[in-house]
């Protein structure tokens, strides 16, 4: 039997944080073997907002990087640039002539976006979901990893899919979100209402993948917890409720035995031994990226290599969407 296809994406904006690795990379890393697994450097998303280009192609390098340093192999998984696939623009075009724009503007991300930005929103930043779809629609996806915050985007991949499906016959494979239960939405470690992102400039907010020890220990000595001293999973306690999940997903100890080891103890010692797992957990990671990066041509080769093994199926899906939709002799 084959495997079930799964398609991932990730920004190259900022530094990879500890939120992406425990609610996405490392559940990349371990599924490798159960599912036909594509994961996608998404820099076609990242300048809907301005980028710096020499930053840009840094980060994508960096990011691509770190990846294969967290365990993602080429041999078993396809990694690889987005704009290097060109029939990601190509789809995406056919599906705006058939997205109506009331879907559009009910997309919530968009709005909170477009708040804070005003004029400077662009074109890019309102139909970026239509090119997420698209994104998912050419690989023939059946499974899309997301946060709960991305839910919707898949809902209107599967939308998109269905109304085009139904106007011109069976042309894509409508794809399922999977959330993952633990460890999927870590939050910030100043303000645990807000997710951890890698937009957020304030320094205590991330833990980022090529952090050193010293930073590591500064940040989780800094977290927001509360004037509480009982350690408990009690998610009405944000902060304490954050780190405990960190804690959790990265030593894959019960939560009954992890109260237990911490009872009678304070937040201070709590912190400490977090900060510890947290590095430990880290050091094979940053040791390996050391090692891939040295080479400046390598990761360019894989990545390359990713996209010439993918890009087939795309080419395949979007000759049959043009042909459903008469383009072409």
């Amino acid at each position: 039997m084959t495997n079930k296809r799964v398609l991932s994406g990730i920004q190259p904006t900022g530094g990879i944080h500890l939120g992406n690795y425990l609610g996405a990379v490392q559940n990349w890393v371990r599924s490798q073997d159960e599912y036909d697994n594509i994961f996608c450097i998404v820099d076609l998303h990242a300048i809907t907002v301005y980028q710096d280009p020499k930053i840009l192609r840094k980060n994508i390098r960096e990011l691509a990087g770190i990846l294969f340093a967290c365990g993602l192999d080429p041999q078993k998984c396809s990694l690889f640039v987005q704009s290097d696939v060109t029939e990601h623009t190509e789809l995406t075009w056919i599906l705006n002539c058939t997205t109506p724009i009331g879907w559009m503007k009910r997309m919530t991300q968009f709005k909170d976006k477009s708040d804070k930005q005003k004029e400077k929103s662009t074109m890019g930043l309102f139909d970026y979901p239509v090119l997420m779809a698209a994104d998912i629609l050419l690989y023939e996806t059946d499974l899309v990893p997301v946060g709960e915050d991305q839910k919707q985007h898949v809902e209107l991949t599967r939308d998109i899919a269905e109304k085009f499906n139904g106007t011109y016959g069976p042309t894509f494979k409508i794809p399922e979100p999977v959330i993952p239960k633990v460890g999927a939405r870590v939050m910030g470690l100043d303000d645990p209402a807000k997710k951890m992102s890698k937009s957020e400039e304030k320094q205590g907010h991330a833990i980022f993948l090529l952090d050193e020890p010293d930073v590591i220990r500064k940040k989780i000595m800094r977290a927001t917890t509360d004037s509480l001293t009982t350690i408990q999973f009690d998610e009405s306690r944000a902060g304490i409720y954050n780190l405990l999940c960190i804690y959790q997903v990265l030593t894959g100890e019960g939560r009954d035995a992890i109260e237990k080891h911490f009872e009678g103890k304070g937040y201070g010692d709590f912190k400490k031994a977090l900060a510890e797992v947290v590095i430990e957990s880290l050091r094979p990671l940053q040791e390996k990226y050391q090692q891939i990066i040295a080479d400046p041509h390598y990761v360019e080769s894989l990545l390359k290599q990713g996209a010439s093994k993918i890009r087939p199926i795309a080419r395949r899906v979007v000759d049959a969407a043009k042909d459903r939709i008469g383009l072409g002799l």
